[in-house]
Parts: C-alpha cells; structure tokens; sequence
C-alpha cells in the first residue's frame, strides 16, 4: 500500500515539506529572504566605501601630509644651515652689507618655518611613540643649535672678519652647530618623513587590496538581493494572479540603482586612491626630498668655501647629495658633469627612457599629469647649469681666487651660482605644485564621493527598499486572514 503524504501532529503537513509551503508561509519567507538581502548588500557597499573613505582620508588628511611636513621640516633646516655658513662667509666685507642682510633674513624665515613644522609634527605625533621621541629630538638639539650658530655669528662680528675667512673660534661654533644638524636634527626629520611615509604605503597597500575584493562583494551581494526580489515579485505574479507589484518594483529599481552606484563608486575611490597615492605622492615627496637635498648641496658649497680644513669632506658630501639627486652610478666629482651631461641627452631623446637614478630619477619616471614633464625638464636643465656652476666656483677658489669664488657662489646676478640655484628651486616648486594640485584633487573629489550626501543618499534608498517591499507584500497577507 503506498504511503499517505507527511502529516505532523493533528494532521498537518510536516514542517518544511512542499505541503507545508502554502501561499502565507511561501511569501513571508522570500520577503524575509529579501530583506535580508536588500540589508547585507547594503551593509557591504558601506562596508567598502567606508574603507576606501578611510584610506583616503589617511593618506589624504593624515600620514601623507604629515610626510610632507617632515621633508619640508628637512629642507627648511638644511637651508638655515646654508644660510648660517653663508654669514660666516660674507664677513664684514662692505661689497657684501646688502647680501649678508638679506642672507640674515633668509635665516630668520627659516628658523621660524622650522618652528612651524615643528609645531604641526608634535601636533601629528601625539600617538606615535617613535614620532614624538624624534620631535623630542628636534625640539632639545634646535635650541643647541641655534645657539651655536648665533655665537659663531656673534665672534665673526666681532672680529670684523674679510670674506672667506672667519676667525676660528666662530668656525669652530659653526662645525659645532652643523655637525649638530647632520648628526641630530636632519636624522630626526627623516625619521619622522620615513614613519610617516610607511604608513602611506601600509594603508594604500590595504585599501588597495580590500577595494579590489570589496567591488566583487559588492557585485555578489547585490545581485544576491536583486535576484531575492525578482523571486518575490515571481511568486506574487504566479500566485495572486497580478502582473506587477508597484512598491516591490519601486524597491527592486532602487537595488539596482544600488547595484550600478556602489562598484562604480567603489571603482573611481579605487582609481583616485592610486593617482593620490602612485601618481602624486610619490612625487611630491620624491620632489620634497629632492628640494631638500638641493638646499643642503646648496650648503656644502658654501661650508666648502668657509672652512678650508674640511673642504675635502664637504667636498665628497657635495658629490654624495648630487647622486641622491640624480644618480650616476660611479661617478666622481671630475666627471660628474659629462656622464649627468650624456645621460640628458640619452633622456631626451627618448623621455621614456631614464638612464639616471636618484629622487629627480624617480620624478621622470612618475610623470603622469598635464604641464608635468615639462615642469620636470625644467628642472634637469637648470640642474645641470647649477653643477656647471659648481666646477667654476671650485676653479675660481683653486686659482686662489678666494673673494670671486665667493662672490660668483653668492651672488644672485644673472649666471651667477645662486641665481641658477634659485631657477632650480623655482623648478623644483613648479612640478611640485603640479603633483600636490593633482593630489589634493583627487582626495578632494573622493571626499565628494564618498561624503554626507551619499551617505545620506544611501540611507535614505535603503530605508525606503525595505518600506517597499514590506508595503507591497503586506496587502497580499492580509487576504488571508
């Protein structure tokens, strides 16, 4: 005898089975079903975009910032040092008054530039134990500093110095003061750009690969509640006998609305990410780094010039920060010139092609946005009339020209050295603006996306899917009651 169909107690069907599934049960369950989905879509589209927003906001509004404050904290050092060497080696020359005051200004606006990095890096570091021990630093060695170079200022005064030959006590003030700065205060602030700059790359690194995994959680989930509401809308068609239902239609056209914004929100917070991050950081603390570099070769001219006794030294450290510039693996101070001399021409000839390293290498090689491989030109061209420079001013001082030597290496006349240098750093800041234009823009416009508007927006869509799809099921429900 064949067996009767599944009967729980008092003759109902048995929880589950197809009898069990009558038309009430049927539709409360994939309208729970939709719910659920419509939630968890939702839940991980914000998930995502609140990732990507707070990536953004690390590299845009935290460590990216903060590691381009600690490069301008190295340059505005190095350049109060060159300015500090540059007194000593005016002297009281009267050809010199005007210069050695605007000499002593220049320091002044850098010390209190320092002051305000120093500011906004303590600022910064309130959470970072290894970055408020190097503003510690910075803080107890600047005083030390600025003490040492205002005695060796004050002994050169007093001595009524000519150009080019302090007396000793203030050179031994001012070796004092800049072993100070190269031991101490520049290792600090490239302590406090390396810890900052780290944690760039740790948070693009981890948005990166969250946003490229959270787009397709985002596409899954999505279609998992679209194709939950389109089954709704399935057994309601089939089982009431009606064509359409407005408010389950309403909340399905608003998932898919959701479901084109939130992985093309997610898409263009991922493309924004890495041109804030591969395309214009990179660039703006390559181009930090090479300004600063700039100012401190800069300042080993004129260190070479003020104290004889380590010309070799400064010297040698001149040649070091020039391959940290632009590298030419090799190279001597002799021959510097014409190797960085065929590289250019190497380069322009075909300017994909860079065929030196160094932080100018690395510029060339990350050229990305309008204006800025011309900006970058601009800056290997007066480069390589600055080391020009550099060979006349050392030529001068070895044919004991000592006074020309420091009039060509001071002087701001048209091709003079530090006229040149200052179209350098005029170059420098050009394609700098450029990167820190594009950066800002791009972590503006992500901001934009991924802000209280569409935050609300979102909000607003998801509250009203739910409403809808309850409001469109419940007066089927109610026929049977």
């Amino acid at each position: 005898m064949a067996a009767g169909p599944s009967r729980g107690a008092g003759g109902s069907p048995a929880p589950f089975t197809r009898r069990w599934w009558n038309t009430p049960r049927l539709v409360r369950a994939l309208t729970a079903l939709a719910l659920t989905a419509v939630l968890v879509f939702a839940a991980v589209t914000a998930t995502v975009l609140a990732g990507a927003r707070s990536g953004t906001d690390g590299i845009g509004h935290g460590s990216g910032p903060r590691a381009v404050q600690a490069a301008d904290l190295y340059f505005a050092l190095n350049d109060m040092d060159a300015q500090a060497a540059n007194v000593l080696l005016l002297g009281a020359d009267p050809d010199y008054g005007a210069l050695r005051r605007q000499t002593l200004d220049t320091y002044e606006q850098r010390r209190a530039q320092v002051d305000s990095d120093l500011q906004r890096a303590a600022e910064a570091a309130a959470a970072d134990p290894a970055g408020q021990r190097a503003v510690r630093t910075l803080l107890d060695e600047l005083g030390s500093y600025e003490a040492l170079v205002a005695r060796a200022q004050l002994l050169e005064e007093q001595a009524h110095a000519p150009a080019g030959q302090p007396p000793a006590d203030a050179l031994d003030a001012y070796r004092q003061a800049t072993d100070l700065l190269r031991r101490h205060l520049l290792p600090a602030a490239d302590q406090v750009t390396a810890a900052n700059s780290a944690a760039v790359d740790a948070t693009y690194a981890d948005r990166r690969d969250a946003l490229a995994t959270g787009r397709w959680w985002v596409l899954a989930t999505g279609l998992a509640a679209l194709a939950a509401l389109v089954a709704l809308q399935r057994t309601l068609t089939l089982r009431f006998h009606r064509l359409l239902n407005p408010p389950l239609l309403a909340a399905t056209l608003l998932t898919v609305a959701g479901l084109l914004a939130g992985p093309a929100l997610a898409s263009r917070a991922a493309d924004r990410l890495a041109t804030a991050k591969s395309n214009a950081y990179d660039s703006v603390l390559a181009l930090g780094r090479a300004r600063a570099v700039a100012y401190d070769m800069n300042a080993d001219e004129s260190r070479y010039l003020t104290d004889p006794a380590r010309a070799t030294a400064y010297g040698q450290g001149f040649l070091d920060k020039s391959q940290s510039f632009a590298r030419l693996d090799g190279a001597t101070l002799s021959d510097y010139d014409a190797r960085l001399a065929d590289a250019a021409d190497r380069h322009r000839a075909h300017p994909a092609a860079v065929p030196f390293g160094g932080e100018l290498g690395t510029e060339l090689r990350n050229v990305t946005f309008p204006g800025e491989q011309q900006a970058a030109e601009r800056v290997l061209t007066s480069y390589q009339q600055y080391q020009r420079d550099d060979r006349a001013m050392r030529a001068l001082l070895d044919r004991g020209r000592l006074k020309d030597a420091v009039t060509f290496n001071t002087g701001l006349a048209a091709g003079q050295s530090n006229a040149d240098f200052a179209a350098l750093a005029a170059a420098l800041d050009d394609v700098l603006a450029i990167n820190q234009h594009a950066f800002d823009r791009a972590v503006d416009s992500t901001d934009t996306d991924l802000g209280a508007t569409t935050a609300a927006t979102g909000a607003t869509a998801l509250a009203a899917a739910l409403a809808l799809t309850a409001l469109g099921v419940r007066p089927r429900l109610r026929e049977y009651r």
